[in-house]
């Protein structure tokens, strides 16, 4: 495949560096991107050429930053855009749809698709053990893809996190420490082993790349829309690059001659209440955010306190026209049996927060009813089960007859009392 790849770029100062494991600008600290060269890309891709292929993020392999085929996670990608009817109808709008990543393979989140690229890319670079600092799912993606690969890991998380999370990391061998401390201490310390034992960690030294595997998110939704571009996005914020690498999918589409220009969809930010760095950071109308230095939300996936692109994030919403909203503990129960209870979709906390800041826009009236919606669902409840354990209640128990089950009937179809 040939080379479309010009390098890295300050997000910052547009300082230029070429292709090598590094994640910030030696001038001025700002973080780095992958820039490519999309006019030699144009004759390479086509609507056409990207359908006949596998229905993996991979049918977009000319806008991703690896050299050749991919060595890492060749099944990843290809969710479903499901049309959420039920779910519309149930909170008052006309054209809704649910991105569905909690269904990503192999380890139903979103992350499957970062780490996918930036383990393909460690490869490349002579990386023979890797690791991440992670609030969960970054870690079950990492322990899953890097024994595919046959690759050594160190995965770090805070050492309360949800015990689902804990066993879906271990379960694949991998090295999993657990620290006292947030995820912005636990994300410092793996800066440093890094760098001391020249490791490739995915959100660290290989972060500019990992972070373009979130285009692919982008490229499928503007795909299964028939190459349009929805009018509203609302994605869930940790570290607030999903969000800013979903707009740059749909820009680079047009940059390429996919899909016709220009971009005007508005993005729009969900945050939890405990720890909401971002959001807050928009509603305030100030240009950097504060961090939060003790995350405070039964949302651990969601939990990064300092996120690394959140001035950019925060900069994308008031560009486009979105906004940002943050919700409590309660909103995120109760938006995650909404969302299982309509469309059959078991989402994380992550799934709660968006759903439940996607109705609050929508109630403040800054998403119209009518408008199409495109709601961004990255992990899966199995991994957060204790969050709705209170709330779901616990099975009714009967003896193994017809007799119990028609009492059980029975009451359960008693016809309300008439208020006289």
């Amino acid at each position: 495949m040939p080379e479309f790849v010009l390098g890295l770029k300050c997000k910052s100062c547009g300082k230029l560096y070429p292709k090598q494991p590094i994640n910030f600008c030696t001038e001025d600290f700002g973080p780095l991107e992958v820039v490519y060269d999309y006019e030699a890309i144009r004759p390479h891709v086509s609507r056409e050429k990207i359908e006949r292929r596998p229905k993996t993020m991979w049918r977009y392999r000319e806008l991703l930053p690896i050299d050749g085929e991919p060595t890492v996670g060749p099944q990843v990608g290809g969710t479903p855009l499901i049309r959420a009817d039920r779910l519309a109808e149930a909170i008052g709008v006309e054209k809704l749809w649910i991105k569905n990543d909690a269904v990503n393979f192999p380890s139903l989140s979103f992350k499957d698709r970062v780490v996918s690229v930036a383990l393909s890319k460690a490869r490349e670079f002579g990386f023979t053990t890797v690791g991440c600092a992670s609030t969960g799912n970054l870690a079950n993606s990492v322990a899953a893809n890097a024994a595919q690969a046959g690759l050594d890991t160190f995965i770090l998380v805070p050492a309360d996190l949800e015990r689902a999370k804990i066993l879906g990391t271990s379960v694949y061998g991998a090295r999993l420490i657990g620290v006292t401390g947030t995820y912005d201490e636990v994300n410092r310390l793996c800066s440093q082993i890094a760098l001391k034992y020249n490791f490739g960690f995915v959100n660290v030294n290989l972060r500019p790349f990992y972070g373009e595997g979130s285009k692919s998110f982008g490229f499928e939704i503007a795909e299964d829309l028939g190459w349009r571009f929805p009018q509203h996005v609302v994605c869930p914020m940790a570290g607030g690059s999903l969000i800013g690498k979903i707009h740059k999918a749909f820009e680079e589409l047009v940059a390429v001659g996919l899909v016709e220009g220009p971009v005007t969809t508005k993005m729009y930010g969900a945050q939890a209440s405990g720890c909401n760095p971002i959001a807050d950071c928009v509603k305030s109308g100030r240009e950097r955010h504060k961090p939060v230095r003790k995350p405070n939300t039964i949302c651990k996936s969601l939990a990064i306190g300092d996120p690394a692109d959140g001035y950019f994030s925060a900069k994308l919403i008031q560009q486009t026209g979105g906004w940002a909203e943050d919700v409590n503990d309660d909103e995120i129960v109760e938006n995650m049996l909404l969302l299982a209870r309509t469309e059959g979709v078991f989402a994380e906390t992550a799934g709660g927060v968006t759903l439940a800041v996607a109705r609050k826009l929508i109630e403040q009236g800054r998403i119209p009813r009518d408008e199409e919606i495109v709601i961004c669902i990255t992990g899966n409840g199995l991994k957060t089960q204790d969050a709705i354990a209170e709330a779901v209640g616990e099975p009714a128990i009967i003896k193994p007859s017809l007799t119990a089950f028609d009492e059980l009937f029975a009451e359960a179809h008693q016809p309300e009392p008439m208020l006289v």
